[in-house]
């Protein structure tokens, strides 16, 4: 396996990303970036998983306000992505992949008491996650994402999106940012998106990403995802909805976790104004204000429970 690391001058400067790099092998010398902010020993941690083609670098808004609320936030770069190993071949990376990678960096840091966060990809993988170990997860939190088993058709726009990731000849990765927000993102802010990603070579990550989503019942991991959804369906502790109201890829994608998951009951789920799929760009702050009292709330209850 060939695998590119970015140059760490290509991430000089990033505006409002202060956090320092830390970094744990996941397997095959593959090395995993995370933003690891907040204090080690805080009661209640944040897993933050982005998606395509984002890394750590879209949760800056969000991880301020988190910390800020007494809470640690662990955020990694998916192998492919951001500050992370980048094997240079598609065919190196697979769903299974991806969730194993992941899993080695939750167990090596032993993480416990976790909200889980996941838009986008990171809700496919982090669900998996969650479903496979759900003693270390007490929340959920799902944005914009799904954990699709093929047994439906993905919406136009996903498909239309597919075809195209996988025709086009140099991935736009500035485009794709800019039109998946409602807010106009500076120069500088788009620039830190490209940023990891200074040539063709590193991009295989990206470019197979959205071939690997389950969109025909036999794919791979359409029985693994079929598997989770029981997990899922017998889930009593707290799960959030927190959908945008202008992204058409995953629109109504929060229905089924409000219909089939028992923790979603009676929880404050919310469609998020004037943000696009990636609302974490949109309304950074203002999702992790809505999550902090969140779970701030269910603390709450918690302790009057068990009084």
């Amino acid at each position: 396996m060939q695998i590119f690391m970015t140059p760490s001058s290509r991430f000089e400067g990033l505006e409002d990303y202060p956090f320092s790099a830390n970094y744990k092998t996941v397997g095959d010398g593959l090395q995993m970036h995370y933003v690891d902010a907040g204090p080690k020993k805080a009661r209640q941690t944040l897993l933050l998983l982005h998606g395509e083609p984002s890394w750590s670098y879209l949760y800056r808004k969000m991880i301020p306000v988190f910390v800020e609320a007494g809470f640690r936030c662990i955020a990694p770069d998916l192998i492919g992505f951001g500050k992370s190993s980048k094997p240079s071949k598609t065919t190196d990376y697979s769903f299974a992949k991806h969730i194993e990678w992941v899993s080695s960096l939750v167990q090596q840091l032993d993480l416990q008491n976790i909200t889980f966060f996941g838009q986008d990809w990171g809700g496919l993988i982090g669900l998996r996650i969650v479903t496979a170990e759900p003693e270390r997860f007490s929340r959920i939190v799902v944005a914009n994402t799904g954990l699709p088993t093929g047994d439906h058709t993905p919406p136009k726009a996903f498909l239309e999106w597919q075809e195209f990731s996988q025709k086009v000849k140099v991935f736009p990765f500035e485009k794709i940012m800019q039109n998946s927000t409602v807010s106009k993102l500076s120069k500088k802010v788009l620039s830190a998106y490209s940023a990891p990603f200074p040539h063709k070579n590193y991009t295989a990550g990206a470019r197979v990403f959205p071939a690997l989503v389950p969109t025909k019942p036999d794919d791979p991991e359409s029985d693994n995802n079929r598997a989770a959804w029981k997990v899922l369906m017998a889930w009593d502790k707290p799960l959030l909805t927190l959908f945008s109201d202008s992204d058409p890829i995953t629109k109504g994608g929060d229905k089924p976790f409000v219909k089939l998951v028992p923790g979603a009951k009676d929880q404050p789920h919310q469609t998020i104004e004037a943000a696009g799929h990636f609302l974490q760009e949109d309304k950074g702050e203002e999702i992790a204000g809505i999550i902090v009292n969140w779970i701030r709330k269910s603390l709450k209850v918690s302790v009057e429970e068990s009084q």
